[in-house]
């Protein structure tokens, strides 16, 4: 599987709809079927049977004090964003476009899974139905923001965050970026942030950094330069994974990790992936969008170093059968990279991987379809994988393992698991759209799909940074 993924060579305020519909949508859902009931009890068994969250140490009320220095306002959008949808849209070669590819409200069912309201079907108005069984706890059906330091535009399908600028230890020179994780509850509670207890396993593919002052972050190494132009050539249609070649449009140094793990503040490791660097405030300066992306990260929609914030892509998939919304970042090999419009980061690939949910792992498990659905493209309700990818230039709806809220394992480091379905499955019929991790898994066992190329199924030896948004459902 190795030598078929690196075979190429390298070359604004949501609106009042949009809020209403995304926190009653799901309060009409009060049947609850046997089915239903039945896959509650499964999930929840499984999560019991999760690692648990690893217990550590309180911090010290000193180094809990330079965390707290890093908390910023919640970060609010540009009214006036042009939506990345639109740009990708009209882009005449979508593998050679920069920038972030197709959004999460897509054209059509295969390219938007933002649930329908539920007064559809319904002889009442929306405005009837009470809010989500989610208001009350987070685990049940409804939507949940996971990262809470900004704010998710569910018109555009973007959130808007928090823009840091530190530096390179020694050097004058800025590191612009975010944070979206830490392996701390109490700093993820300040600062609302995602906790992830595997990241205390990622010190090794991490950076090393102090914070200053002012909370930010003076980085001891690791580069991005933000210049190359990415391209893909896809092969022919309807096999267009893998690609014939491909570029990334951005490319880390050897000592590039979105990961950093804070040296004067109890170690704690966050991840903070670069969105520009060595750059001046007026050279990023695009508040309403049309990014120069030859210095800036190809997921940013919008980037306002005034008043410190900066405006990303999302990008749509599932964990456990619900809909959800994460970002992407980074990733550990030139392709997945280019394929993902993130950055690629050499260091990260220092994560240990294929362990899943043992001891020491840092890493959880995403599933991604060489050669899902693709005919009909958006229009296609059961489109999804990397061949659709390339061909549309909409993203391949990716299955996540567990995310907050629905399980206790959650990694912003994904195990990339590539998966093939067989022609014997493809000619009988059977091949559609998979939304669950142990779906994927029993079909595995079941002989419908494969590792690409027939190989046995597994990691295939990258990893990428998704930092999960948005529960949807």
């Amino acid at each position: 599987m190795q030598s078929l993924i690196r075979s190429p060579s390298i070359s604004s305020t949501r609106p009042a709809e949009s809020s209403t519909r995304l926190n009653v949508f799901a309060s009409g859902r009060v049947a609850v079927t046997l089915s239903s009931l039945f896959l509650g009890s499964l999930v929840a068994s499984l999560a019991m049977a999760e690692v648990a969250p690893l217990t550590r140490e309180p911090l010290s009320p000193e180094a809990m004090a330079m965390h707290v220095q890093a908390k910023r306002l919640v970060a609010k959008p540009a009214t006036t964003l042009e939506p990345a949808v639109a740009l990708a849209a009209t882009a005449s070669t979508v593998n050679s476009e920069q920038g972030p590819g197709g959004g999460a409200i897509g054209p059509g069912p295969g390219c938007n899974l933002f649930p329908a309201p539920p007064s559809v079907g319904a002889s009442i108005p929306l405005s009837y139905f009470g809010p989500p069984p989610s208001d009350t706890n987070r685990s049940l059906v409804g939507p949940v923001q996971l990262l809470n330091s900004g704010v998710v535009d569910a018109k555009h399908g973007t959130i808007t965050l928090p823009l840091y600028k530190g530096r390179l230890a020694g050097t004058n020179k800025p590191i612009w970026y975010i944070l979206t994780d830490v392996d701390n509850s109490d700093v993820a509670a300040e600062l609302g942030l995602n906790f992830s207890a595997k990241l205390t396993f990622a010190s090794q593919a991490a950076r090393t950094g102090n914070l200053d002052a002012n909370g930010d972050i003076v980085f001891d190494k690791g580069t991005v330069n933000f210049a190359p132009k990415r391209n893909i050539v896809p092969g022919p249609a309807g096999a267009e994974f893998p690609p014939k070649s491909f570029t990334p449009g951005s490319v880390g140094d050897a000592n590039y990790s979105p990961f950093v793990r804070i040296v004067n503040a109890a170690n704690v490791i966050y991840n903070a992936p670069m969105v520009a660097f060595d750059v001046d405030a007026s050279q990023i300066n695009f508040p309403n969008g049309h990014v120069d992306y030859s210095k800036i990260h190809d997921q940013v929609v919008a980037i306002d170093p005034t008043n410190m914030t900066v405006t990303l892509n999302l990008i749509n998939g599932f964990s456990f059968g619900r809909p959800v919304w994460y970002l992407s970042m980074d990733a550990t090999i030139p392709l997945a990279a280019a394929i993902e419009h993130n950055t690629f980061a050499p260091l990260m690939a220092k994560l240990l991987l294929g362990h899943d949910d043992s001891f020491a792992s840092p890493v959880e498990r995403i599933f991604l379809a060489t050669n899902g659905p693709e005919s009909g493209s958006c229009n296609n309700p059961l489109r999804q994988g990397l061949s659709a990818d390339l061909a549309d230039g909409f993203r391949p709806n990716n299955v996540l393992g567990g995310i907050p809220t629905v399980a206790l394992d959650y990694s912003p480091a994904w195990d990339a698991q590539l998966y093939t379905w067989t022609n014997d499955a493809i000619d009988r019929g059977f091949r559609g759209q998979l939304r669950e991790e142990f779906q994927i898994l029993t079909f595995v066992q079941d002989g419908l799909i494969t590792g690409p190329g027939g190989a046995a199924f597994g990691s295939s030896g990258f990893a990428i940074n998704c930092p999960v948004v948005q529960r949807l459902d």
